[in-house]
């Protein structure tokens, strides 16, 4: 199986359509979204639209909690607060009603999905750190968890007892006796320094993982966001990736 494995698209309608027409060369047997599909830009419908089918599984993040009143909007700093209050007067009832619906985990034999942790999937919690990893590993039942939130692309590795170790590697090898922790990077906000949409693929008949970047449009989905009225910064950060 080959699945397409992607998060935090923002309502970054260009990143996404660009990240979909990538995935199309690559005989995707699953898509996977690990969450926020909300939040920040100007096209939460259209991006919604994309993935509210049968083909794609898509996990709730904290930006499409609190489209539905499931997360507290204080814990937001003002700028994805103020998108917020825009999404929820612009997006559609199908819409909501496609994020309320949206679960907080997944699993199959293959692999697990949660947006923020596995201890604390409803807070939200960031995974920055080996502790935190660690964590994880302790609960993980399948060999590979996909996680979003923080934005930037990485992996923790454990192997041996309790050795866990940090990579930043494009190609992971998945190898037998050890387990994964992959944060695929942000589709539509990536913040480690590589503005383009980052995307990923976990190919189980090859046994790799890899972290893809595609360009896109950044000068149209920053103006969409201006010409909404939302924060300018939300449009300037696309142009550098942090």
């Amino acid at each position: 199986m080959r699945y397409g494995i992607f998060s935090d698209i923002h309502s970054n309608l260009e990143a996404l359509s660009a990240v979909l027409d990538a995935y199309s060369s690559e005989s995707i047997g699953q898509y996977l979204c690990v969450g926020d599909v909300v939040g920040y830009g100007a096209n939460p419908a259209e991006c919604i639209s994309k993935i509210n089918n049968p083909s794609v599984i898509t996990v709730a993040g904290n930006h499409d909690w609190a489209m539905c009143d499931l997360f507290r909007i204080d814990s937001f700093n003002p700028d994805a607060k103020e998108a917020i209050i825009w999404t929820k007067q612009t997006l559609d009832e199908e819409g909501k009603n496609f994020l309320k619906g949206l679960n907080i985990f997944y699993k199959n034999p293959d692999l697990t999905l949660v947006h923020g942790t596995l201890d604390s999937p409803g807070n939200f919690d960031y995974l920055t750190d080996s502790y935190g990893a660690w964590r994880i590993f302790k609960l993980l039942e399948t060999k590979v968890c996909f996680v979003g939130h923080t934005h930037v692309a990485g992996s923790f590795i454990k192997f041996g007892s309790n050795e866990i170790l940090y990579v930043d590697d494009e190609t992971i090898p998945v190898e037998e006796g050890k387990k994964y922790i992959v944060n695929c990077g942000s589709v539509g906000q990536p913040r480690d320094c590589d503005p383009r949409a980052a995307y990923c693929i976990y190919d189980t008949d090859n046994n790799t993982i890899q972290i893809k970047r595609i360009a896109y449009d950044l000068e149209a989905a920053g103006k969409k966001i201006v010409d909404a009225g939302l924060p300018g910064f939300l449009a300037e950060r696309l142009k550098t990736g942090i």
